[in-house]
């Protein structure tokens, strides 16, 4: 059984009913209280590459599990309603279909980054390494 419907297709799906913004955008909102930015990439692309400041860290395979207070995996960080859950991956398609999965899980309190992490670099937006990420985690 072959596949019918590649990942373009799946991606391209998403972007259409997600909220997307620019680097410049998030930017310009970083570190306000209305913005939680959630990294979904996998550990080892934060140990190469670095993330971005104040952003949550929440592995892709994860995520579902984690925002859902039913999950025994749930993670309180993801409870506040106040916020704007903005999520970014390598470039964009992970991130994309995360937030259309957070939309179909009910949120609408969730958008994603256009080009990911490396349009954010790319701009020369800010970063950290991921052992900068983890000493300026709150206890």
């Amino acid at each position: 059984m072959g596949i019918t419907r590649g990942f373009r297709v799946l991606v391209d799906e998403a972007m259409a009913q997600v909220r997307t913004y620019s680097v410049a955008q998030v930017r310009a909102r970083l570190g306000t209280p209305g913005l939680q930015v959630v990294d979904i990439r996998d550990v080892r692309e934060l140990q190469h590459e670095g993330t971005v400041p104040g952003c949550v860290h929440a592995p892709r395979g994860m995520l579902e599990f984690w925002v859902d207070p039913a999950s025994p995996y749930y993670k309180p960080v993801f409870g506040d309603e106040g916020k704007e859950y903005v999520l970014f991956c390598g470039a964009g398609w992970r991130s994309a279909l995360a937030t259309k999965a957070l939309q179909d899980m009910g949120m609408t309190n969730v958008a994603h980054i256009d080009g990911g992490f490396t349009e954010w670099k790319k701009q020369g937006a800010p970063t950290q390494t991921l052992e900068e990420h983890k000493a300026k985690k709150p206890a």
